[in-house]
């Protein structure tokens, strides 16, 4: 079973890379596996580390929605990570 996160690009970085922001949790991503560009203000997908499709940002609320109905991204997020950090 795979699960991706969505979250929203904050600025690109060198060498394919991207600051994304997943519900107040900063990261750096890679975009090497992402059809197409991707920029500041896009959503995408993120799934071990790489941003796999972009989707709008109502898809990615909703999802961002279900996730806090069923308990909040700390099930998804690597252990002590804080979501609202």
């Amino acid at each position: 079973m795979c699960l991706a996160v969505p979250a929203k690009v904050l600025e690109l970085r060198d060498d394919n890379m991207a600051l994304v922001d997943i519900s107040g949790t900063q990261r750096e991503i890679s975009l090497m596996v992402l059809d197409g560009d991707a920029a500041p203000g896009d959503f995408v997908l993120i799934h071990v580390g790489y941003a796999i499709e972009k989707i709008d940002e109502e898809e990615a609320q909703r999802t961002l929605d279900l996730f806090a109905e069923i308990g909040g991204l700390e099930d998804v997020l690597p252990p002590g990570e804080d979501p609202a950090a």
